[in-house]
């Protein structure tokens, strides 16, 4: 069976919903099936794939095409970026703000952390999908408001995340 790179491509994209949508069925099947012998596997079928598609519809929004320069590599914690004019590498740990960078073309995740160099990663570099999992296992990440302000909003730098806030807890980020 062939598909065009395209339809390819958004398939991959959406692979977690796919598989989650095939969980649910699969126990929405056992559910409606013989005379409730399987349901309570097929509750918890439903369950685990309705969180799946929560995720993996996270996950989408926050893939690019990863035809930009550079590659990224996220690795025991720390951000590594090579590209073809700048580059860097950050640990998780020392990290102390994310900005998402819109006046570059294309936007930028500038990460800032103490006594090194921001490091400009641009968000279609090759594999910056892996930033995800980096982001969210910071403390108090928020990865919808994330998601939200990489999709749309202003066209300044927006403070996506700090590690210790240098503004007041009532003043926004953004």
């Amino acid at each position: 069976m062939f598909f065009r790179p395209e339809a390819k491509a958004a398939l991959w994209r959406w692979r977690e919903v796919l598989v989650a949508g095939a969980l649910v069925c699969l126990g929405l099947w056992w559910l409606l099936g013989p005379g409730g012998l399987l349901a309570v596997p097929a509750v918890a079928l439903v369950g685990i794939g309705a969180a799946l598609a929560w995720i993996g519809v996270q996950r989408a929004r926050f893939r690019g095409n990863g035809e930009g320069a550079g590659v990224v590599s996220v690795d025991e914690g720390q951000v590594s970026y090579l590209g073809p004019l700048t580059g860097g590498v950050v640990a998780l740990r020392d990290l102390e703000r994310i900005s998402l960078v819109r006046t570059a073309r294309p936007p930028h995740w500038q990460l800032d952390a103490p006594g090194q160099e921001p490091v400009m990663i641009p968000v279609n570099a090759a594999n910056a999908d892996a930033l995800f999992d980096a982001y969210a296992s910071l403390p108090q990440f928020h990865t919808e408001r994330m998601l939200s302000e990489l999709r749309g909003g202003t066209a300044q730098a927006v403070v996506i995340w700090e590690r210790t806030p240098l503004r007041p807890a009532h003043a926004l980020l953004h």
